[in-house]
């Protein structure tokens, strides 16, 4: 894809997002009479992405979401520190190498700004399965001389469908990603996607799995993939918590990882 090819997608990605946000914000001020959710939880992984060293991230991240009839979007950004080779930098998604193995550094600081917006656009006893539609704006405010992220804006539009089923409810993901190029890294914009189902074992306690994947995002990198279990267990007066655990199958994820998030909805 040409470079001024690029640019026309992003600008045509940077609208669709914009647009989504500005309608769900529209719909909220009219209902006004939404559900906000706001979380905090704290994520450590570790693996060697391909390179001859660990890199160790831990991240404090601060998150809200805001539902109101079939619209919902989202905010988060994190505060970040990393241990590790310079070329492995912070994402939204992990981390990510990029170009040749780097020194070893540690470092800290917020990270990127993530903006989302979606649609429940199938829904109802009658609807074969829910279906939720939305897009996503990842922003460049990291610093990079840091390797907190690329310094660089990404835009994802993505599906998600589930179906409750009893007290299962499978749920699948498909997206695909655009990468805003770091100087001097030609980032591949890629597809991704979930596979995994939750079990409610109580009113209370839910458990669950999923199997997450991504194409390589620079040429000659690695994939992601990677196995997720979780349980969560509400607590009185709107909160929840949930904990989590990660295993890494390809130099694209880390090698494990853990985390807890303490939510409250009102």
């Amino acid at each position: 894809m040409g470079e001024g090819m690029k640019k026309r997608v992003r600008r045509a990605l940077l609208s669709l997002c914009a647009s989504l946000l500005a309608g769900a914000a529209q719909v909220a001020a009219a209902a006004g009479d939404g559900r906000v959710t706001t979380s905090v939880g704290v994520d450590y992984t570790s693996g060697d992405y391909g390179q001859s060293e660990d890199t160790d991230m831990l991240a404090l991240a601060f998150a809200a979401k805001y539902e109101t009839g079939r619209w919902t979007y989202r905010a988060s950004v994190p505060y970040i520190r990393v241990t590790g080779p310079s070329n492995v930098v912070a994402s939204d998604e992990g981390g990510v190498s990029l170009g040749p193995e780097g020194a070893r550094r540690t470092d800290s600081g917020p990270g990127d700004v993530v903006l989302g917006a979606s649609y429940l656009v199938l829904h109802g006893r009658e609807a074969p399965f829910l279906l939720d539609v939305g897009a996503k704006i990842k922003l460049g405010t990291a610093d990079e001389r840091k390797g907190l992220g690329t310094g660089e804006t990404d835009y994802s539009i993505q599906a998600e469908a589930f179906k409750p089923l009893g007290a299962y409810t499978p749920f699948a993901t498909l997206g695909y990603r655009w990468y805003g190029d770091p100087p001097g890294i030609d980032l591949r914009n890629v597809l991704y996607g979930s596979l995994g189902s939750t079990y409610r074992l109580s009113g209370q306690t839910t458990v669950g799995g999923a199997y997450d994947f991504r194409d390589r995002i620079t040429a000659g990198g690695a994939r992601l993939s990677e196995l997720s279990v979780f349980v969560s267990y509400g607590l009185q007066q709107g909160w929840k918590l949930q904990g989590y655990a990660i295993l890494g199958l390809a130099d694209g994820s880390p090698d494990a990882g853990v985390g807890v998030v303490a939510s409250h909805s009102f």
